[in-house]
């Protein structure tokens, strides 16, 4: 069976970059070396993957990484740190009456 992966990647200047692949391993060297220019992460090199999950359906894969760039870098970090109570409480602070703007 085939899987999907969303992976995120730490950058140089401490953004993320959140991406989807079905070689999560042949995606992240790709970033590393730089292959492509236009990439946001060419000039934010090097990059240290920080998170990832499988999927066993593009469409999981895609709908996960959709959700995943609209979080606050919080809600990220605690993702990363594997904090599932902060993720919970940055879910309560910022509902559905307060959606996140930015993908930090």
């Amino acid at each position: 069976m085939k899987q999907y992966w969303v992976y995120m990647l730490e950058c140089r200047d401490d953004s993320y970059y959140v991406g989807v692949s079905s070689n999560v391993d042949v995606r992240v060297a790709q970033h590393a070396s730089g292959w492509d220019p236009a990439c946001y992460t060419h000039h934010r090199r090097p990059v240290k993957l920080v998170y990832v999950q499988s999927f066993s359906t593009p469409d999981e894969a895609i709908f996960a990484e959709k959700r995943l760039k609209g979080w606050r870098r919080a809600k990220k970090r605690a993702l990363i740190a594997g904090d599932w109570n902060e993720i919970r409480r940055l879910s309560h602070v910022h509902g559905p009456n307060h959606p996140s703007t930015s993908s930090g």
